[in-house]
């Protein structure tokens, strides 16, 4: 990636971080799925340049990156944001500096309460089918590996636009959990329409962005 641009995010007493950061966010998405180079991905990649901050965990700034100063140009993205120009501030583009670290952002798919005890009743189930054991007894025995519903990776509230055009009655939110990954060098990679990294197994299939 070699030119970026800036997004600062600006709260006001009644207009919290976290409900300017829902709504910016959802434009750039809509505009990366607009502005999409083949099925679902995007040339466009984000970053959090203040990722992991105490007040706020994402920062008070998106920052949009690409390989061409035209990409970045053609996706006008204060056109996708005029309605929140007193909540925003948008810098012009620059060339990104010739030495920085790298690093990858990716979704996080994180299960809810709900979502891992159907899960873990399902796995018990086939369980004492195979093992001819009592359900409750498999339930007991998976107890010990049950994974947590918390989790303490930053998000955002989205709606799914891609969903959205398969069924525009569907406009169920969803938060987006997005976590930091530290690589040793620029990895090339795809991003996805919310401008992260496809999130591969294999860390060194991850797509990498300057960080600084």
């Amino acid at each position: 990636m070699k030119y970026y641009l800036d997004i600062t995010l600006l709260p006001e007493a009644d207009i919290t971080l976290g409900f300017i950061w829902q709504k910016v966010y959802q434009q750039v998405h809509i505009a990366l799925v607009d502005n999409k180079v083949a099925g679902n991905e995007s040339a466009i990649a984000v970053s959090f340049p203040s990722y992991g901050e105490h007040a706020f965990p994402l920062g008070n700034q998106l920052r949009l990156l690409a390989n061409e100063e035209g990409q970045l140009t053609k996706l006008n993205i204060a056109k996708w944001l005029n309605r929140f120009e007193d909540y925003v501030h948008i810098k012009s583009i620059k060339s990104v500096p010739e030495t920085v670290a790298q690093v990858a952002f990716v979704r996080q798919q994180v299960k809810g309460e709900a979502r891992i005890e159907k899960d873990m009743l399902s796995k018990a189930q086939r369980w004492a089918e195979k093992s001819e054991q009592p359900l409750d007894v498999c339930l007991l025995e998976l107890e010990k590996s049950k994974p947590k519903a918390n989790n303490n990776l930053p998000f955002i509230w989205l709606e799914s636009q891609e969903t959205k055009q398969r069924d525009v009655t569907s406009s169920r939110k969803f938060p987006l959990f997005i976590k930091k990954i530290e690589v040793t060098e620029q990895q090339v990679g795809t991003f996805n329409c919310y401008g992260l990294s496809t999130n591969h197994n294999d860390k060194e299939k991850l797509a990498s962005i300057p960080q600084f």
